[in-house]
């Protein structure tokens, strides 16, 4: 970057570093933008959507009998926009399983 300010071109720049003239540009770039040409942090996750407050209700209101589809839709109710992902990943989270028939054979040649 100093070669730069000092009046070099890209493209010598970069043949000096034996590197792309593209990649001179996206650190001067990325100077400008934030005052340093330093690469940005890689991986790691994002934060949850589900969180704090919503996270606190939600626990609370899946004591109770539901389904993912009307979770997504209590949420959007409640301001918080989520899709069936983010709330099954919720729900399997904290542990709740989705059972059909939890007192019921498998099948109807089962004896009762």
């Amino acid at each position: 970057m100093a070669r730069l300010a000092a009046g070099e071109r890209v493209r010598e720049v970069a043949a000096a570093l034996d590197v792309a003239p593209s990649s001179v540009v996206k650190w001067s770039q990325r100077l400008r933008e934030t005052g340093s040409c330093a690469p940005a942090g890689t991986g790691g996750h994002p934060p949850r959507k589900i969180a704090s407050a919503q996270e606190a209700w939600l626990l609370e209101r899946i004591k109770d009998p539901f389904t993912l589809r009307g979770l997504v839709v209590e949420l959007a109710e409640r301001g918080l926009k989520v899709d069936y992902r983010t709330v099954w990943a919720f729900v399997h989270r904290t542990g709740y399983s989705f059972k059909k028939r939890p007192n019921s054979p498998r099948n109807r040649t089962a004896p009762m």
